[in-house]
């Protein structure tokens, strides 16, 4: 199948949804295979798919052509690399989709049929017939997926030498014991030798292919030893020219791992007495600069850093310091090039591989003798099963020795002794990360002990107490770390732990320190476990004025929940200083959100909380809500300030009806000393410019302390109902209660 030509790239625009539909994709991939389709989860997911897809369907039906590590929409490939699509394109890829049509009409059952059928593994899709014909299986019809033949992509590859291909690798893998090597398999050899990609894809599948029981090493004495039959048969003819056949190889040596790399410099350091020393050592020095630094460039971004067998290969290539560091700049252009080059950490990685392919040497640490020593150990190696003169005790101690809580053990010894002797901030910095990634594990196994170790000598480094120069990196190190895991992991324990065991688990928090709060307080709203609620309330309040100043930016996020998270942590925070914080939700849009901070404010219950929401209710825009809200607490906590507002303003204008609701909702609330009082004074309170709204008020301060039904009560209103004015006696003989008579 031929890649589609990205001949223009696309708008910015277009990258940024194509990169949201493949992060939004790639995560509902792992959803939809974890939950039932009823599922909360599975609904947002979906739901998140559905949007992102619409906004690349926007103009019409697309097709998304899939590369390897690419997604290209009618020839049009990204202005910038996007993880998100190149890990998406790479699952595609891998289940074999050349091309995905999408139609604009695609609803969250489509889409969950389809991620339900990539989230099958490659081998569970093609022992079915393919991912084309599960698709089709499906019955729906608002996608078309294009299945790559990767048949033909072999044969393609391949050419008519494919068999021929295919009898070099078994050669190399399993030598003359799968037969001698054929004179096709020599030519098809032979035809690489003007091609260094060519020779190079031959590299690559003899690396790659299953080991019978053939190690790197193995192959590659087996590779030399077919090159040698394939240079000798050019002899034999006068055809060809060694020398360039030869630097081909050369030129290929780019497509080693650097297991293989170091098995044909092994084969070139022999001596002499072996036939494949000289055709190693040629291949060897005509090694140039570009073909060793793509090597080295290759190698550190597949496995993201360089590693020892890397150091050592490249020890090995090129002795000389200066030479180094001209290869390994060469080697950072091209490692640029690649998607990792993009990534915002490669500065950082690149750095680490070229410090240690720069100073790798054992010379120092190895003597000549203990290193023939090693190198002879493979073949020299006893079976110490066969042994059996060591006592069971002896043994089992020795084995002590490597346990996984030895070698924990001798981790943390390690990461400890680095951060306490390491100086550079550079190194420093990368010893912090690890210490921070280990910090989070062993916070995970529940064993926050050490991990409260770790993060000492971390803090340490961030006081006054520690180095100066490692202070920014020793910072820098903890808010990562606050922004992590972490907290999920501490929450997680919390649900479950006992009284001994919060203990511990906080103190990891507080170390950190008031960079926790907000993440805290992010997990204390969305967590629902009883337990866990209380011991995060205990610890957001340990942090004292930090965590309130942390907690008032939660005011402002886009989510109800966290907002009534921030009012609740205001109002135990307490106090004069969270009141300004309080009064500015008040005219939140989510009710729950002007519930909960109308009830805050009533709880601090002093005459500040009582003036805020005074001035709320008089002068508000929402006064109408924030006063239902207030009634609907049925709190007897808002008495005073429900007396408050009766007492001190006037029932005029807009205010006219508050008066009323408020009286009627005293009526519903306990018979308390300020209820009735307030009561009385409305009752016996007259105007005789608006009698209608007097009539009206009075009843309902009469009806209000028939209601609470207390003596007190009832006895204002007989008071009122003997010696009041008319108005004040007819509105209260309508509700004062029947004098009982004894029947006797």
């Amino acid at each position: 199948m031929t890649a589609p030509s990205t001949t223009e790239p696309m708008s910015a625009e277009q990258s940024a949804a194509l990169a949201e539909f493949a992060r939004t994709c790639k995560a509902a991939a792992r959803s939809v295979s974890l939950y039932p389709a009823t599922h909360p989860a599975i609904q947002a997911a979906l739901g998140r798919v559905v949007r992102a897809s619409s906004q690349i369907t926007a103009a019409g039906d697309v097709t998304v052509s899939v590369l390897p590590d690419l997604l290209v929409i009618e020839g049009r490939a990204p202005v910038r690399p996007d993880p998100a699509i190149g890990e998406f394109a790479g699952l595609l890829h891998d289940r074999l989709v050349g091309a995905l049509r999408i139609a604009h009409e695609a609803d969250a059952g489509d889409w969950r049929a389809l991620l339900l059928i990539l989230a099958r593994t490659t081998e569970e899709l093609m022992a079915d017939g393919g991912i084309a014909k599960a698709w089709a299986a499906t019955g729906l019809a608002h996608f078309e997926i294009r299945e790559i033949d990767y048949a033909e992509v072999l044969r393609e590859r391949a050419g008519t030498d494919g068999a021929a291909w295919d009898r070099i690798i078994q050669f190399c893998l399993h030598g003359d014991a799968g037969g001698a090597i054929d004179e096709r398999a020599i030519e098809a050899a032979i035809g690489t030798f003007d091609n260094a990609d060519r020779f190079g894809e031959l590299i690559e599948r003899i690396q790659s292919a299953p080991a019978g029981g053939a190690t790197i090493g193995e192959r590659a004495a087996a590779l030399l030893g077919l090159i040698q039959k394939a240079i000798d048969t050019l002899k034999e003819r006068r055809q060809g020219d060694q020398s360039r056949a030869l630097q081909t190889i050369a030129d290929a040596a780019a497509h080693m791992t650097p297991e293989m790399m170091l098995s044909f410099v092994r084969h070139a350091r022999q001596p002499s007495a072996t036939s494949d020393q000289p055709l190693a050592a040629a291949i060897v020095d005509q090694m140039g600069d570009g073909p060793i630094a793509t090597f080295v460039a290759g190698s550190v971004v597949a496995e993201r850093g360089a590693t020892a067998r890397l150091a050592q290969a490249f020890e090995a290539l090129v002795p000389e310091i200066d030479r180094k560091e001209r290869l390994l700049g060469l080697a950072r252009s091209a490692a640029e090039q690649t998607p990792l080059g993009n990534e915002p950490g490669f500065d950082n990685l690149w750095q680490g591989a070229a410090n240690m392919l720069t100073s790798y040497s054992d010379e120092s640490f190895v003597s000549q003798e203990y290193g023939r020593e090693l190198t002879g150990a493979r073949t020299q190696a006893i079976d110490v099963e066969r042994v059996s003169d060591d006592p069971p005790e002896r043994v089992q101690t020795w084995l002590a020795t490597v346990a996984d809580a030895a070698v924990r053990d001798l981790d943390l010894a390690l990461i400890l002794d680095l951060l306490r002797i390491e100086g550079d901030p550079g190194a420093w910095r990368a010893v912090a990360s690890v210490a921070a990634d280990e910090v989070e594990r062993r916070t995970l196994l529940g064993d926050a002990a050490t991990a409260q170790v770790l993060l000492d000598m971390l803090v340490r480094e961030r006081g006054d107490e520690g180095r100066g120069p490692l202070r920014a990196a020793a910072e820098s190190t903890l808010n990562t770390l606050a922004g992590g895991p972490i907290i999920r992991h501490v929450v997680f324990h919390l649900r479950q732990a006992e009284d001994a065991q919060v203990g511990p688990l906080t103190g990891l928090c507080h170390t950190i320190g008031p960079s926790v709060v907000r993440p805290l307080a992010l997990a204390l709203a969305v967590e629902e476990n009883n337990r866990a609620i209380g011991h995060l309330r205990e610890l957001l309040l340990g942090f004292g004025a930090a965590g309130r100043q942390s907690v008032e930016q939660l005011k402002n996020s886009s989510n109800p929940a966290v907002r009534r998270t921030a009012i609740d942590l205001l109002r135990v925070f307490g106090g004069r200083e969270a009141l300004p914080e309080l009064a500015s939700m008040l005219d939140d849009a989510d009710p729950q959100v002007q519930r909960e901070s109308i009830r805050a404010i009533v709880q601090i219950g002093t005459h500040e909380a009582f003036a805020v929401l005074e001035h709320a209710l008089v002068g508000g825009h929402a006064s109408d809500v924030i006063l239902q809200q207030l009634i609907g607490l049925r709190d007897d906590k808002a008495i005073p300030l429900l007396c408050h507002v009766l007492q001190h303003t006037l029932p005029r204008g807009r205010l006219a009806p508050v008066h009323l609701q408020i009286v009627e909702a005293l009526g519903n609330l306990n018979a308390q000393t300020d209820s009735m009082r307030t009561l009385r004074a409305v009752l016996w309170r007259g105007e005789w410019w608006a009698p209608f709204r007097t009539a009206a008020r009075r009843g309902a301060a009469a009806g209000a302390l028939r209601r609470l039904g207390s003596p007190e009560a009832l006895a204002v209103l007989r008071e009122a109902a003997a010696r009041g004015s008319r108005g004040v006696r007819n509105a209260a003989k309508r509700h004062v209660p029947p004098v009982r008579t004894d029947p006797s």
